[in-house]
């Protein structure tokens, strides 16, 4: 059964399921739902929580005897996995599908993880799953979307928000759930249900909208000159130290040229993805990243990261974050001109 992401509270109101499959690329609401799924367990006596992380040298054997053993402590016991952006495998698509087979009544197993693509919604284990619970996919919400579900958010947190308000919250989070659930949770606690105004949410917001480095990172693979900038920009007024963005687009530079040279060499393009740990949710970008840079363009980006080390250790730069910009547009598109740097002696 497939429910999106604001139809999983009106089913857990009916009857719980003994799988959900929690899976998107929009991780407060995979863990809004896991947390839905939860509440609603609790209230039906599954008090025991059991949490396993898919990691290396994982055992398969440890989920069938969790799900089938009694609890000392509770009768009824809710196992999350999280399949930390990876597939079960052999091993583990037989263990999902042994778990359906033993169908334990007094367990629920929620799982968890990333994009689930079409090769994986076609799997076996992936359908036998399905087949006895839920499917629970997170879409990234933009346009009307995003705004029925700040509408739900207000609903849950009995927050009376004026439309224009409502505009300047989303225009302000910029579709980061996280920040704008916490700037809804702020506003609750200050007003209650008294309504509230666009005034009073710029008095209360102080650029919710957070980055850190990775989010800079993905900006550089995937091209987007902006957004990259603002990134950077929130970086410096966050004091984020110059020598931790250096080191951050010198690894980026130096993977993609990895990979362009043994792309050059033969090499399959999967294969080298997985030498080098780059998870299936980052290769789309890596890969629009490829398609736009060149041997050549990445040789020079290091080599402008070079002499950005030299300079910032030698006192020669006018002003680090700028020549940071400069490289970082490098990635983005062509800039033949050089660091706003002082000559070294």
């Amino acid at each position: 059964m497939r429910l999106y992401a604001n139809q999983l509270s009106g089913q857990l109101n009916k009857n719980l399921h003994p799988f959900y499959l929690v899976f998107g690329e929009e991780p407060f609401q995979v863990a809004q739902c896991a947390q839905q799924i939860r509440t609603a367990a609790k209230q039906q006596g599954f008090d025991e929580v059991i949490k396993l992380t898919l990691m290396q040298g994982f055992d398969w054997q440890e989920l069938v005897a969790q799900y089938q053993s009694m609890s000392l402590f509770s009768a009824r016991t809710l196992i999350e996995l999280d399949l930390n952006f990876q597939k079960p495998g052999i091993v583990g698509s037989q263990t999902f599908k042994r778990l359906v087979e033993l169908s334990n009544p007094d367990t629920v197993l929620i799982v968890t993880g990333a994009k689930a693509s079409q090769d994986i919604q076609r799997s076996a284990w992936f359908k036998a799953l399905d087949k006895q619970g839920a499917f629970v996919p997170c879409y990234p919400l933009t346009g009307n979307h995003l705004s029925r579900w700040l509408d739900d958010q207000c609903y849950r947190l009995k927050v009376n928000m004026q439309a224009d308000a409502k505009k300047t919250l989303l225009d302000a989070t910029e579709g980061n759930l996280l920040a704008c659930f916490q700037e809804l949770e702020k506003l609750s606690l200050l007003y209650s249900s008294e309504p509230i105004s666009q005034q009073q949410v710029l008095q209360g917001l102080l650029n919710q909208a957070k980055f850190d480095i990775f989010d800079l990172s993905d900006a550089l693979l995937q091209g987007n000159a902006q957004q990259a900038i603002k990134v950077l920009n929130k970086l410096a007024s966050d004091n984020t130290e110059a020598v931790s963005i250096l080191w951050t687009l010198n690894k980026e530079a130096n993977t993609l040229l990895s990979l362009q040279l043994g792309l050059q060499q033969g090499e399959q393009l999967a294969a080298l993805f997985k030498q080098k740990a780059i998870w299936k949710n980052q290769q789309v970008p890596v890969q629009q990243a490829l398609n736009r840079l060149s041997i050549q363009t990445l040789e020079h980006i290091i080599l402008l990261l070079a002499q950005f080390d030299a300079s910032y250790k030698q006192g020669h730069l006018v002003r680090p974050y700028q020549a940071l910009a400069h490289i970082c547009l490098v990635f983005c598109q062509p800039l033949a001109m050089p660091l706003p740097a002082h000559p070294l002696n």
